[in-house]
């Protein structure tokens, strides 16, 4: 079978919860002997020449050749080059300009335009792909492109935009883009012939809203990972994994405002993995800036406890997948955890206020739960073989779906 996957980010594991779902399609996919194709929509290569290796690119702004994936498209060129430029900056600073050109706090996502949709229809009927998948709603404009309405298409929705878009919204943040309602949502999702959701509650909701379309979960796959012979944990260690996200960063600023102090003297410390930590200033004593690591596993396994302190969000929280696959209990407030299999032995927490939280983190340092419950969480969850099962049944040729109307 011949997939495109159309997206405006190259998939990468260790990223961002989306980029991780994405690479782990493509080479689910690849293994059970599919032909992939990324087409990179936009605008986003992160440098001009890109080493990539997973799948063959092809794009209106860029080009593959062997393992890399170059800018041909002087607008790409200059934006990969700010980007590079702004990752050298301060990462509060580089968070300012980026606000500033967007006019907003937080940018969900970006339209692909009417041209890279013509692009996109074009290069299907020379290569004549047997399906598509879409990554997000903003990917969906491609299927208004004639010629494209005929093919088999998944949407990986990754999230329920506009509720995201209402939170943040409710909390006083710019948002882009500036409207995003239900209506809009339902109108973009249900160009697709099948809508991937990435939990259950998600699901349910694409179903009222697209009653007409296949809905199916398709949620993050995860293998457990258990320490290797020898390593010992560190007391009173927490660790928390994030990007630069409005979401993380507001999070973090509660918990060191309303919980860190309740846990000062205590001897606790706690580790900031990704660009989450660089984004702050002024961060307390204990808390430690590790940034972007090439290996994330030796942290988790030295950590004694994991944190989600998110007070907006939706979709599913990759990162606490992360963080049970590793044998980690985590606290987490409720919208962290929107989504997940329920269990009477999950290894997650649930605390909402600032006091509960913190007595948590305090219970759970005192006596660590065995990592082998939360390993065996993932295990009965999020083997590859049900997380994928939804997307194997869409991807059946075209008459296995008879019943189902065309985009």
């Amino acid at each position: 079978m011949r997939v495109a996957f159309i997206t405006d980010e190259l998939p990468r594991p260790g990223t961002a919860g989306h980029l991780a779902l994405n690479f782990a399609i493509i080479e689910w996919l690849q293994g059970l002997g599919h032909e992939v194709e990324i087409l990179l929509v936009g605008h986003r290569l992160p440098r001009p020449v890109e080493g990539y290796a997973l799948a063959p690119v092809a794009g209106p702004h860029v080009r593959g050749f062997g393992g890399y994936v170059v800018a041909v498209s002087p607008r790409v060129i200059v934006r990969s080059v700010a980007r590079a430029l702004l990752r050298r900056l301060p990462a509060t600073l580089a968070a300012k300009i980026r606000a500033a050109r967007h006019g907003a706090d937080a940018v969900l996502g970006s339209f692909t335009s009417a041209a890279d949709a013509a692009w996109c229809a074009r290069h299907a009927a020379r290569s004549r792909p047997d399906v598509l998948l879409l990554d997000t709603i903003f990917r969906a404009p491609v299927l208004a492109a004639p010629g494209l309405s005929g093919l088999n298409s998944v949407l990986i929705t990754h999230d329920l935009f506009h509720r995201r878009h209402r939170a943040l919204r409710s909390a006083g943040y710019r948002v882009q883009p500036a409207q995003l309602s239900r209506e809009e949502e339902t109108a973009l999702a249900g160009r697709a012939r099948h809508i991937a959701a990435i939990q259950p509650d998600e699901a349910k909701i694409f179903a009222d809203m697209c009653p007409a379309r296949d809905i199916f979960l398709l949620p993050m796959p995860a293998s457990p990972a258990p320490a290797p012979p020898g390593i010992e944990k560190l007391p009173r260690r927490l660790v928390f994994i994030g990007s630069a996200s409005l979401p993380n960063l507001d999070g973090l600023r509660w918990f060191f405002t309303e919980v860190w102090p309740r846990l000062r003297g205590q001897g606790i410390t706690l580790d900031l993995i990704g660009d989450c930590g660089p984004a702050l200033r002024g961060l307390p004593e204990g808390v430690t800036r590790l940034g972007r690591v090439d290996d994330i596993s030796p942290l988790l396994h030295r950590a004694s406890l994991a944190i989600a302190p998110l007070r907006v969000g939706s979709g599913l929280k990759i990162k606490l997948l992360d963080y049970a696959r590793h044998g980690l209990f985590t606290i987490a407030t409720p919208a962290s955890l929107n989504g997940f299999a329920p269990d009477a032995a999950s290894p997650f927490i649930e605390a909402k206020a600032a006091d509960h939280f913190a007595r948590a983190i305090v219970k759970q340092l005192s006596a660590p739960p065995p990592p082998g419950a939360a390993l065996a969480y993932i295990s009965r969850h999020y083997g590859t073989g049900p997380s994928f099962a939804g997307l194997a049944r869409a991807l059946l040729p075209l008459k296995g779906h008879a019943d189902l109307p065309t985009a």
